[in-house]
């Protein structure tokens, strides 16, 4: 659970940027025609919100890897020491088997 907040928390401040790059503020229409010249600079600003999105899905990708290599390096460690918890807790029974034999022997003897 930890692991999807610090993933969204590293994505957030870059959703502002991407919404920003994808709904492009258009220049205003002149009447209700539409000349060649708006429409150059309309397809202007589509070509460069699209390249501004496809370098901010870019950057939000390299993050995102970068996330889930530190999400996928501490679950290695997390699985190292439970590993080594359930050995300590294995010799933990073995040591208080060994003492309850003993104390038997000590209590019959």
């Amino acid at each position: 659970m930890a692991a999807w907040v610090s993933a969204l928390k590293a994505v957030l401040p870059y959703v502002t940027n991407i919404v920003t790059a994808a709904i492009p503020a258009f220049t205003s229409r002149m009447g209700q025609e539409r000349s060649a010249e708006v429409t150059a600079q309309q397809i202007a600003e589509l070509q460069n919100a699209a390249t501004h999105n496809a370098e901010s899905v870019k950057v939000l990708a390299e993050q995102l890897q970068r996330t889930v290599s530190a999400v996928e390096q501490g679950a290695v460690n997390v699985d190292r020491a439970l590993r080594r918890l359930r050995r300590l807790a294995a010799a933990s029974l073995l040591v208080a088997l060994v003492a309850l034999c003993a104390a038997l022997l000590v209590l019959v003897g």
